[in-house]
């Protein structure tokens, strides 16, 4: 059984298994929200200042890479909505030759700038979206 990650579990995950680069995150996170003050708002309690949700009832994704993203930088896709993941839904990495089952509620973290990534699609009636978190690279000039 799966269950959705919530942002606590996100950050911990992320601080736990790449300590360095989650500190960089914060670090650069905090410095660019004190220096505009008022004039930013957090969507989310997480160092991710960057998301995406693609909620159109068949979310399809090309191979593709994020280019403006941070090139080492990780990031969470959580996929969403009601599909069997058995028959499609599921997360296709090029580069490391993986087509991985992707249900429903499970949450990844990538690379998106430098991995070539896609899904499979859903079947007909099903509904398949996306939740993406990210930072672009120039939030860390």
């Amino acid at each position: 059984m799966h269950s959705l990650i919530t942002a606590d579990e996100h950050i911990g995950c992320f601080a736990t298994w790449v300590p360095k680069l989650f500190n960089y995150y914060l670090t650069h996170t905090i410095a660019l929200f004190s220096h505009y003050g008022n004039q930013l708002q957090r969507n989310f309690a997480m160092v991710f200042a960057c998301s995406t949700l693609n909620f159109r009832p068949l979310t399809i994704s090309f191979a593709h890479t994020d280019p403006t993203n941070l090139p080492y930088g990780w990031c969470p896709i959580t996929a969403l909505g009601p599909f069997d993941p058995k028959k499609g839904g599921h997360l296709v990495l090029w580069e490391l030759q993986l087509v991985i089952e992707f249900p429903p509620g499970s949450t990844i973290m990538i690379p998106l700038a430098v991995i070539r990534h896609s899904n499979v699609p859903v079947q007909q009636g099903e509904e398949c979206y996306s939740f993406t978190q990210y930072l672009v690279g120039g939030l860390f000039h």
